[in-house]
């Protein structure tokens, strides 16, 4: 092996770098666990409000001195290797942004009942089409209004600036499509800030590009009401003048003193209770005892001198400095927010504790009436260094009734362009009502110097200052922007003239003690799998078992460290991919020592044995692999939620598992077998020698007896389909709802089955077991199709009265108190119609897009279309079998749900399959290489019983895996593990009864022999 110091090398630096990043995984477990301990009280209950607040008390510290270099928290959470919702609990939420509000404000509102009737067919049809909602809708209104035009709905004197009557249909329609997408994106960046303060660590929010629709996680989320009034929420714009120094000053001085009394208070009882005496009354605290309006109005004595002391005091140069030699002289409070005449700034890792101050009620009443606290939007770089972590608090003036002198309805357009001076600006223009309204509050903020807010959802996105009146609502908003924070204000600017309501279509909510459960469940199945493994290897391959087994560990942690060097999330089908890896891993080497026996049967010596073994076997190690791969990759282009997260696990696998197989496999088995047959270097045990070694079965003469078993079985699989109902299809598939409900003592199905159909509108729902008796799974379409917000709580409400009805038990929210008298919702899901049909056609699409893909693969290495079509034919057949599998387990009583991890499944077993077949056909292409003259049937059948070891090995590493995942894999990967173990005996029995003899019936030429191009010489074949 010429290359063996770079493996080496290689190896040592991928260890290393796993370390380094899994390292981090570590750090963020510990402080997780102090956090929790910190927020646990003396009945065992975690306060999460707490153990949020001390996380965010070390978000910006240093927490890891890693050879001298400091990370915080916050880099640390960036790097470690995340846990999914389904292993930890939490909310999972899909939401769609209703292009049909932002549409009818793009008409200003039209009532044309043309108009309104095709935006309503297109709203019915979009739940089962690929088109964009824009398309459906100018298709429906052209169904309506053959000869209409648009520009008669959108061209108006508030939108001259984007319509006329004489644009056309497709400029009008290209203007719709950009003010959806900006309204998506406007939606995804406030959801985005909702989420960022909503309490809980490391949530995730991205864009599903090309859908649409913003994807939410939020681990922890407890309360699934309050997660989607946030969401949902439609976004509130206004515009307030910003309060001037002399209005905040006095109020902020009277804040200090209360602070400081009650400081004093704090230390004088501590004092007291220690023994010692109270200290001596300092001036802070007679002044607050001679002068109390001082404190509770900020209007006695001096009170601009007051607050502007505080305010030299707080903005002195060396803020460092100054605030240490502050000690009695400002409270806790204006040690971590600084304020100025200025302004008021904090450290963004200090904003929580200024929170705990300010949103106290009796704080709060110490500020004027008209004035509100509130925070920008993201931290600035307002020293100059760079560091951006510096929040503004702005003292926001408001009307009676906290109400805004101008809200954002008033705008008709906003868009970034550049000024005069050509630096990036927002130009904005605002209707009549708004003009008027502008007009006064920019002459009364030109006159008195101060600056008007913009603020959406509480937060000021900008507080630019006024020069002049302006008196026609067309504004220019200028400063020191980059071009993507203009054109992000012109987006939210927006936000009152084109509101875009999000709703929401899928939502999945995972129980703390069910993700708990889960995140055991995959553990346990991982390490019962590899033990199981690592056994039989070393009982089979004895020396060489040993080898294989230290190339999987290494296998195993590479995949963990790549994830987290990812920052991917690990999921349940996640852990089940790593489950499967494990299986699969072992066929690389199973392949490379089969050959080696081989080569050793025929009488080479024990180095030459090694050395022929690998590089015969490295053809058909690179074809399984790739076909494998180009699975996953389809499966995470078109899959959605986990099961994405199973075809990351099973890309970084395939590639880990080839590179420890290949190549750490090859170092350490060279290095054990250095001094050659001297060497106790061994492939073989009393167990394997010879076995299966010298079978000479006719397989391809028994090809019919295939043909007709699988066509019987497909049969009465697809009968029992189309006279039951067909498959038992989840709520992917079919859009409802599903609720896991927990007793603590077991509860006919059938009896709450009946029972519930009266709260379900008559509509009777799917209730079955889920793992234990005393677990249901109850599935629902009742409200499905409504778009209000209650009807999710509607549903969630009808299902806790009929359950407390029917079993005289009380629902409780904590799933770790369940008991004789409670029960629990451990989680919920919720596909809406829309999602349904993509999850459908997706699938669909990553079926066929495989087959596709494999067939032109399969193709291309054997030139021959009569391979690449026997590969695809028995593919097919697995599939039918495992689907006629599932039918005829449904009809004895197993009814495993076929959802969206069941995709998955599928798209696994094609490409194990195909790697079956792939070694058989790699091994005809050498024995046609090797004798090309030899009979078609005769090369065939001598490929199939060269390869019966390896196939069969193989299969029962990986089928006893897959055994252990479906024991003790949990309810929630029952479907997909039965699936597997239906694709694995299927795969292996189809690469020899269907894909082999398809091949020999295509070509068509019994007993003669065929010709493959290869890519090598004969003599040095390899396969």
């Amino acid at each position: 092996m010429q290359s063996k110091g770079f493996i080496i090398f290689l190896t040592v630096l991928i260890s290393a770098l796993c370390i380094y990043y899994l390292s981090f995984t570590f750090i963020s477990r510990n402080i997780q666990q102090q956090a929790t301990e910190y927020a646990t009280d003396a009945d065992n209950n975690v306060d999460y409000s707490k153990k949020q607040a001390y996380l965010d008390s070390v978000w910006s510290e240093p927490v890891y001195n890693l050879f001298g270099i400091e990370y915080t928290y916050e880099e640390i959470k960036d790097t470690e290797l995340n846990r999914g919702l389904d292993l930890q609990g939490g909310m999972y939420v899909n939401l769609e942004v209703s292009p049909v509000e932002i549409i009818k404000g793009l008409s200003g509102n039209n009532e044309n009942p043309t108009f309104l009737e095709a935006l309503d067919i297109a709203k019915e049809r979009q739940k089962d089409s690929q088109e964009t909602f824009t398309q459906l809708f100018y298709d429906s209104f052209k169904e309506l209004e053959p000869d209409g035009k648009l520009s008669s709905i959108f061209a108006s004197a508030a939108n001259r600036d984007r319509f006329n009557f004489q644009s056309s249909d497709e400029e009008i329609l290209s203007v719709i499509e950009d003010e959806v997408e900006d309204a998506i994106d406007r939606s995804y960046k406030i959801i985005q800030t909702r989420v960022d303060r909503f309490g809980t660590s490391q949530p995730n929010v991205q864009r599903l590009q090309g859908t649409g629709r913003i994807q939410v996680e939020i681990p922890g989320a407890d309360n699934p009401e309050r997660v989607r009034k946030l969401l949902q929420g439609v976004a509130k714009l206004e515009f307030l003048d910003v309060a001037d120094w002399s209005e905040i000053g006095p109020a902020m001085q009277g804040i200090n003193l209360k602070l400081m009394a009650e400081e004093k208070a704090s230390r004088d009882q501590k004092m007291v209770a220690s023994g010692d005496s109270a200290e001596t009354i300092d001036d802070i605290s007679v002044l607050l005892a001679d002068d109390p309006d001082a404190a509770s109005t900020g209007t006695g004595g001096d009170t601009d001198s007051l607050g502007n002391e505080l305010a030299d005091q707080l903005s002195a140069s060396d803020s460092t400095s100054a605030l240490d030699s502050l000690d009695l002289q400002v409270s806790k409070l204006f040690q971590v927010l600084q304020v100025s005449p200025y302004g008021m700034y904090s450290d963004l890792r200090d904003s929580s504790q200024v929170n705990d101050y300010i949103n106290r009620e009796d704080i709060k009443a110490l500020l004027p009436a008209n004035i509100k606290l509130l925070w920008a939007v993201k931290p600035a770089d307002l020293q100059g260094d760079g560091s951006n972590n510096l929040l503004e608090l702005y003292a926001i003036k408001t009307q009676r009734g906290g109400k805004a002198p101008l809200t954002g309805e008033v705008i008709t357009n906003a868009w970034q362009d550049y000024d005069e001076r050509g630096r990036p600006a927002v130009y904005m223009s605002m209707n009549a009502t708004g003009a008027r309204k502008w007009a006064a509050m920019t002459a009364g903020a030109a006159t008195t110097g101060t600056r008007i807010s913009i603020v959406l959802d509480n937060y000021v996105y900008s507080a630019p200052g006024v020069e002049q009146e302006i008196p026609n609502g067309s504004s220019v908003i200028s400063g020191n922007f980059t071009i993507d924070e203009a054109s992000d204000l012109a987006n939210v600017l927006k936000a009152g003239a084109l509101p875009a309501p999000t709703r929401i279509v899928q939502e999945a909510i995972i129980g703390p003690t069910l993700g708990k459960e889960a995140q055991s469940q995959g553990i346990n199945s991982i390490l019962i799998g590899l033990a199981v493994v690592v056994v039989f290897m070393i009982a089979y391959y004895a020396r060489g078992g040993f080898v294989a087994n230290l190339a999987l560990l290494f296998n195993v942690f590479f995949i963990l460290g790549v994830l987290a060097q990812l920052n991917a999330a690990l999921t349940l089908p996640g852990a089940a991919g790593i489950v499967l890896t494990i299986g699969m891993a072992i066929d690389a080497n199973v392949l490379i020592f089969e050959r080696i026996r081989e080569e050793l049967r025929l009488g080479s010596k024990l180095k030459a044995a090694i050395n022929t073994g690998y590089k015969k076997a490295y053809s058909s190690i690179i074809d399984a692999n790739v076909t494998t791969f180009l699975t996953a990759v389809i499966l995470y282009v078109l899959g959605q939620g986990p099961v994405k997260g199973f075809a990351i696990t099973l890309m970084i696998g395939i590639v880990c598992s080839f590179f420890s197989a290949v190549f750490i496999s090859r170092v350490i088995v060279e290095w054990m077998s250095r001094k050659g047959d001297e060497s106790k270097m061994n492939f073989q045990t009393g167990l394997s020698k010879d076995f299966l070694s010298n079978i000479n079965i006719d397989f391809l003469g028994k090809r019919k007896l295939g043909y007709t078993f699988s066509t019987i079985f497909i049969t009465v699989g697809l009968i029992i389909m189309f006279t039951t109902g067909g498959l038992n299809f989840g709520v992917d598939f079919l859009g409802g709802r599903s609720y896991v409900v927990t007793f603590n003592d077991a509860v006919v199905a059938s009896d709450l089955k009946a029972a519930l159909a009266d709260d379900f509108g008559n509509t009777s729902p799917d209730v079955k077991t889920f793992g234990g008796n005393n677990v249901l799974k109850i599935t629902t379409s009742y409200l499905i199709d409504e778009d209000n917000e209650d009807a999710d709580s509607q549903v969630e409400t009808a299902l806790i009265q009929g359950i407390q009805e029917f079993t005289g038990l009380q629902y409780i929210h904590d799933d770790a108190r369940v008991d004789e008298s409670h029960f629990t919702i451990s989680s919920s899901e919720k596909v809406g119609a829309t999602i349904a049909d993509d999850i459908k056609s997706a699938s669909v699409e990553s079926i066929l897009f495989s087959l596709t893909a494999i067939f032109l693969y399969i193709f291309m290495r054997f030139r021959k279309w009569q391979f690449g079509l026997g590969a695809v034919v028995a593919l097919l057949h697995d599939t039918l079998v495992v689907l006629s599998a599932f039918a005829i387990a449904g009809l004895l009583g197993f009814k495993y749900e076929v959802d969206q991890v069941f995709i998955a499944a599928m798209l696994t077993i094609v490409g194990y399959s195909i790697n079956d077949t792939v070694v058989v056909f790699d091994r005809i292409r050498e024995n046609i290489s090797l004798n090309h003259k030899k009979e078609m049937v005769a090369n065939f059948n001598e490929a199939i019983n060269s390869t019966m070891s390896r196939t069969l090995i193989t299969s029962f590493t990986t089928l006893v895996v897959v055994l252990i995942l479906f024991i003790f894999g949990g309810a929630v990967l029952k479907g997909f593990s039965f699936a597997l173990l239906i694709g694995i005996l299927v795969g292996t029995y189809s690469s020899v009864f269907i894909a082999t003899p398809v091949v020999v019936d295509l070509s068509n030429r019994k007993g003669k022999p065929v010709q493959v191009k290869s890519e090598q010489k004969p003599v040095a074949a390899t396969v």
